[in-house]
């Protein structure tokens, strides 16, 4: 007849205070799983049974936007829909797209972050320079709407190109409407719609 073998054993209140000696097992009686010691941990370190790690009862289901999924018991898949919007597919819009107007801070020179937006607002009260942006991305667009709150001038830094090679001027107390595209991250092609107040 075969060797019965029994580890040391113990509720998980008595382990609390026990120490095992390094690479010895013990059984758990009150979790009914192994416990592996150390030779410092008190306790030692828990053995998860196998409900544990994959409960019979538990799934991963595929919300809005998400297909596939199933039971944790095998290796799942969740797959992107169509509908969902993705930045490496041809996709086509049934609704409008909005981004937020990040409001730039009236100074001597304005410099935006490109990265915080595609449009942007300021209202100058001084003669300015709208410089080069920050974090340019080839190929990003927008409008940046400008309100002169006086007869204040604006220039523009070395990467903004405009029709004919030449800066525009703003309108005098009024509202103009900067267009632009990024051809590069070192050049800013743009025009400017005039007088829209």
């Amino acid at each position: 007849m075969a060797k019965q073998v029994q580890f040391r054993r113990g509720t998980s209140t008595e382990h609390g205070s026990f120490t095992g000696a390094v690479g010895e097992i013990t059984f758990d009686t009150t979790l009914n799983t192994l416990r592996a010691h150390d030779g410092s941990t008190v306790g030692g370190n828990r053995l998860a049974r196998y409900s544990e790690i994959v409960p019979s009862s538990r799934q991963v289901i595929a919300g809005s936007g998400l297909s596939g999924g199933g039971s944790l018991n095998a290796d799942v898949t969740l797959n992107v829909d169509s509908s969902v919007a993705r930045t490496n597919a041809t996709q086509n819009f049934t609704a409008a797209q909005r981004g937020d107007i990040v409001t730039l801070s009236d100074s001597a020179t304005i410099a935006p972050d490109f990265d915080g937006g595609n449009n942007f607002a300021v209202t100058i009260s001084g003669n300015r320079t709208l410089s080069n942006p920050t974090n340019i991305g080839a190929g990003q667009s927008g409008v940046i709407v400008i309100t002169n709150a006086g007869a204040n001038t604006l220039a523009f830094g070395s990467y903004w190109k405009f029709p004919g090679g030449t800066a525009p001027t703003i309108t005098a107390s009024g509202t103009d409407v900067l267009v632009y595209y990024c051809d590069s991250t070192t050049r800013i092609s743009a025009n400017l719609l005039a007088n829209m107040s």
